[in-house]
């Protein structure tokens, strides 16, 4: 959908306070979270799973409930921003959702622990979400320690640690691993429909077909799979029209591992935010974001991490999706997203949705996220492309990527640490930031041909 002037003047669609006339507003407003709604209720469905309560358990309600909690707490979220309280929210037209920053954090923090797991993440969520909230007093300060070198290989990692999901799911998920059924043709052909059909309408589409893809590969790959038998209905009956949110649903404990790891990637939440928040005012304003934009994202990037937290969801962040859409549709005004945002909130607080939603099988999902984790390990590639690739940033680059991925494949290597240490260096993606900062800030800025000649095995000379 390209700018209509129809819809206001130049100017008028440049002002994140301009309010679009309803009958145009509303449409763009659920384009904007339908461009993000897979995104924004996958990370759950991840969570259960590895947790042992999703898809096919006694316990999907509560994958169902933790469902609505992303749905309802997207919106809340967005509201913060789009509307903001005092020096909470940006302001401008910034899509929450729930983020997949954190998953290779919440993994292994729950794996194979069923619903008793989530007490210590939601306790994670919740003080990792108050840090996260403290952080946009000092964010612009910060930022100096994440150049591109850094953030690029932490968004590749988080890429990286997800594929494995992605075609887990894609062979029939970890319920069926070890049975003949895992890997069948079916399965393969169910999530392969997904991809052709998501890739189809993404490069040969326009406007809302192509924002919205991988949805409607989705919706193509639920009806193959639906002729196939697949789907079942009946949990869709016994789920409610309406439901009040439940504090503490999953309880709360405090967990060092969960805690320090949700407050670590709370920073790099944060810096995600920032580049967003700039893009967002560069691509449909044409200036730069104020220092009380920037700060005001922060504090309702971690606000609404911390409430969500309190009622059974997830971490929130500003969707990247967003941005592009913006620069797409021309119309910059805060009161478009503010009217997706009340239709997140609607679907988040009627069970029926997402009982609909965990029909879906775990195949068509499969589908659906290896295109969308295979495009966060390209988007840390594409960051990665604007670092100037000397022999100083390769080293960082190689000695940063070789020990997160590594204590990733093989978690077995830290098996006599304590258990809170183990967990925050299998998840690979900290030990690989966390090396990439620290050598960036205390290596010269480059070295000479003679000390990276040996151990970059003769190809060193090639970048200057």
């Amino acid at each position: 959908m390209a700018a209509d002037h129809s819809i206001g003047t130049p100017e008028q669609l440049r002002d994140p306070d301009y309010t679009p006339p309803l009958a145009t507003a509303l449409p763009l407003g659920i384009q904007h979270v339908l461009a993000m709604f897979v995104s924004n209720i996958t990370p759950a469905i991840i969570v259960a799973g590895a947790a042992g309560f999703g898809f096919g358990t006694p316990g999907v309600f509560d994958l169902i409930y933790m469902i609505q909690m992303s749905l309802l707490f997207a919106g809340i979220a967005t509201l913060f921003q789009t509307i903001g309280m005092g020096p909470v929210g940006a302001r401008l037209p910034v899509v929450q959702g729930t983020s997949f920053a954190f998953l290779p954090i919440m993994i292994p923090l729950v794996a194979g622990k069923g619903v008793d797991a989530m007490a210590a993440l939601m306790g994670g969520v919740i003080i990792g979400g108050l840090f996260h909230a403290t952080l946009g007093t000092v964010i612009r300060r910060i930022r100096f320690a994440l150049p591109p070198l850094v953030t690029g290989l932490v968004v590749l990692m988080i890429g990286l640690a997800l594929v494995k999901v992605g075609i887990q799911y894609a062979a029939g998920g970890v319920p069926a691993m070890g049975k003949p059924e895992f890997g069948s043709a079916q399965n393969w052909f169910v999530a392969l429909v997904v991809v052709v059909v998501t890739l189809g309408l993404k490069f040969f589409t326009r406007g809302m077909w192509s924002v919205a893809a991988v949805l409607i590969g989705l919706v193509a790959g639920y009806a193959l799979a639906f002729a196939l038998g697949m789907v079942s209905f009946a949990n869709v009956g016994r789920a409610a029209w309406f439901m009040v949110p439940d504090p503490f649903h999953f309880g709360f404990a405090f967990d060092w591992a969960a805690v320090i790891g949700f407050g670590l990637m709370g920073v790099v939440s944060a810096i995600e935010t920032v580049g967003d928040i700039s893009g967002i005012a560069k691509g449909g304003a044409g200036r730069e974001a104020s220092d009380r934009e920037i700060a005001g994202a922060t504090y309702a990037d971690g606000l609404g991490t911390a409430v969500a937290g309190l009622f059974g969801g997830l971490p929130n962040t500003s969707f990247s999706q967003n941005v592009g859409l913006i620069a797409m549709t021309g119309v910059m005004s805060r009161h478009v997203v503010t009217l997706g945002a009340l239709f997140l909130i609607v679907c988040g607080l009627v069970p029926k949705v997402g009982a609909i939603i965990s029909t879906v099988p775990i195949e068509v999902l499969g589908g659906g996220v290896i295109v969308m984790f295979g495009m966060v390990a390209a988007a840390g590639v594409s960051m990665l492309a604007d670092v100037a690739w000397n022999r100083r940033n390769m080293v960082i680059f190689a000695v940063s990527l070789s020990v997160g991925l590594g204590l990733q494949l093989v978690p077995e290597a830290l098996q006599h640490l304590p258990s809170t240490l183990k967990i925050l260096l299998t998840t690979g993606l900290l030990p690989a930031a966390g090396l990439a900062i620290v050598l960036n800030l205390v290596l010269p800025d480059e070295l000479s041909a003679e000390q990276t000649e040996e151990i970059s095995g003769g190809m060193s000379g090639h970048a200057k």
